[in-house]
């Protein structure tokens, strides 16, 4: 299983908030050596191989990686695989990458993430999204609606199943027990059997739209955005950031912000540019409906608005590699960490002014030992 980002790239080479660190957990290094260091993830490939991705994992965990992100997709489910990293790794953070809101209950969205979090010995970060109405119509059969009004709803309802609360909830979108002429009308109120290892599992939104990224702010331990660009963030999400900050708990802590940048160190990696810019297409020219594309609209408030015309226009009449070609260097080397150490150590700095907390890094290497030098490396920068 190759290590790579929430959708593989295709690689044939072989946020503005203040810092703050998640609940330390058992065996991390001291918070003191985390405060001046990024904390360093990945995401693994969901298509397969849990045996060589843990392998690779604790090769990963023993370079200085601090954290593993599962995606989940149509293919194999996330939490097989979180599973099987909580018996093959020691101190490594184990977050899903993303959990789709709508395929599961909220009560058993809870009870996953407690079950996760025990089998992990406390290292579980409960990462939640959306995803979009192909994957969740489309597979699922789930109609997609009201995305922001459902997530505020399951992270209350996470957080009561995880105080043992006995679980009685009326909201918009979920009436726990289901409300008399619903159902048998012989439900009642339960709580959690287990004692879970926290009672606060940190929970992680990914978002993009200022109102996803408003509630990421003001309920989440943590917010992922995508293509994210350090010198545009407080023009693009400042606001919405605010907003929400202003009404956060202040028991949550400041928000953990995770970019996602590909990588790759060295005198001579130019070239992999180009390998970064069909996952780039994709989004900005194939996600979502033509008039409501999110990175589409995300790359033309970077200032790349004419080149995501011209990405959306022939990335929808079928032409994907002209698309792809279509995507500016600049936009790629803006948003990822390619280049020479002292350049990537540059950028390193620019994410981190910019609120970044963590690096989800995509390693741009054929192999598990080149990625594991990358990681190494990087390590050292930041």
């Amino acid at each position: 299983m190759v290590l790579v980002g929430p959708v593989p790239l295709a690689v044939s080479v072989g946020r503005a908030c203040s810092a703050v660190l998640l609940r330390p957990v058992r065996g991390r290094r001291p918070v003191a050596d985390m405060l001046s260091a990024m904390r360093i993830g990945l995401s693994i490939n969901y298509s397969g191989g849990f045996k060589e991705a843990a392998a690779e994992a604790a090769d990963l965990e023993r370079a200085g990686l601090d954290i593993v992100f599962v995606p989940e997709a149509y293919s194999f489910d996330a939490v097989s695989a979180l599973g099987y990293l909580a018996a093959k790794t020691t101190n490594l953070q184990l977050a899903s990458g993303i959990l789709q809101i709508y395929t599961r209950t909220p009560a058993l969205t809870a009870m996953t993430a407690a079950g996760l979090d025990f089998v992990s010995d406390g290292r579980f970060v409960l990462g939640l999204g959306a995803s979009g109405p192909q994957v969740i119509e489309g597979f699922h059969g789930v109609p997609y609606d009201a995305p922001i009004g459902r997530t505020r709803e399951l992270v209350e309802i996470c957080r009561m199943v995880w105080r043992r609360e006995r679980l009685e909830y009326q909201g918009k979108h979920y009436r726990i027990p289901l409300p008399a002429g619903q159902g048998t009308g012989l439900g009642k109120p339960l709580k959690l059997i287990n004692h879970p290892v926290r009672e606060r599992i940190p929970v992680l939104l990914a978002a993009l739209g200022p109102k996803n990224v408003q509630l990421a702010a003001e309920v989440a331990e943590g917010w992922q955005p995508i293509f994210f660009l350090p010198e545009k963030a407080q023009q693009v999400w400042g606001e919405p950031l605010a907003a929400g900050s202003a009404l956060r708990d202040p028991a949550l802590g400041e928000l953990d912000v995770y970019a996602g940048p590909a990588l790759a160190i060295g005198e001579n990696v130019e070239p992999l540019l180009e390998f970064v810019k069909p996952h780039i297409a994709l989004y900005i020219g194939g996600m979502g409906a033509k008039e409501k594309n999110f990175y589409y609209s995300l790359a033309s408030k970077y200032g790349y608005g004419a080149a995501a015309d011209r990405i959306q226009e022939l990335y929808l009449a079928g032409e994907k590699e002209a698309a792809a070609k279509a995507v500016p260097d600049d936009l790629v080397r803006d948003i990822s960490l390619i280049g020479p150490a002292s350049y990537v150590k540059e950028r390193v700095a620019a994410f981190k002014e910019a609120g970044v907390t963590g690096l989800n890094v995509v390693p741009m290497a054929g192999t598990a030992a080149e990625r594991v030098k990358l990681i190494e490396q990087l390590r050292g920068l930041v």
